[in-house]
């Protein structure tokens, strides 16, 4: 019966997981963004940005309401010293994420004014970027898995989280390869994915 739970659990925790994910990467495709240009002008162009991330902060309610209202019990709790150790390992996670954020057009990101022309000269590769392709991804994964206390619910959801993180990431390679063309496969074969790296090839 134990076992059957712990499945039960994941399938729900997955689908959730999985249909935020696909949907989440559907609108962000140029289709997406073309279609709504078509379909509301100058408007959609302008505004799109800010109305995904807007309603994908709003859907995220309820993707965090799916492993709360599952049963759920602690796995473990980490105690003094080493909660101490995972706490700077959680505050080393929001620092990158918090670099990576700030080293490009933070409002352009939330969609407050228009996106930057992607060229070559564009490319961030400073600060964070220069450890690690993408650290938004590296830092949210730190800071989750440093959890000091984690529930079997917890780490599902963290599992199928990061499982979308990696798949999400090699896709946005692809977009990031057809936008910045060559100068992204040169910073691509100098800066790893995921795991920084704390100095670069020479």
């Amino acid at each position: 019966m134990v076992q059957w739970a712990v499945w039960k659990n994941a399938l729900w925790i997955f689908l959730a997981v999985g249909l935020y994910g696909a949907l989440h990467s559907a609108l962000a495709t140029p289709t997406a963004k073309a279609w709504a240009r078509q379909k509301l002008g100058r408007f959609g162009d302008r505004w799109y940005r800010l109305g995904y991330n807007l309603l994908f902060t709003v859907l995220l309610f309820p993707l965090l309401a799916v492993p709360a209202a599952l049963p759920d019990r602690v796995l473990y709790v980490v105690r003094p010293p080493w909660v101490y150790v995972t706490t700077a390992l959680q505050i080393g996670g929001l620092l990158l994420a918090a670099d990576a954020t700030f080293r490009t057009d933070l409002w352009a990101f939330l969609g407050l004014k228009p996106e930057p022309e992607a060229t070559a000269e564009a490319l961030v590769i400073r600060g964070a970027y220069r450890w690690v392709r993408h650290p938004m991804y590296s830092g949210s994964l730190l800071f989750i898995w440093a959890m000091p206390v984690m529930t079997l619910n917890s780490a599902l959801f963290y599992a199928a989280l990061t499982l979308y993180i990696v798949l999400g990431a090699h896709w946005e390679e692809r977009k990031l390869l057809a936008e910045y063309g060559e100068a992204y496969a040169r910073y691509r074969q100098e800066v790893p994915m995921l795991i920084p790296r704390f100095w670069r090839k020479t």
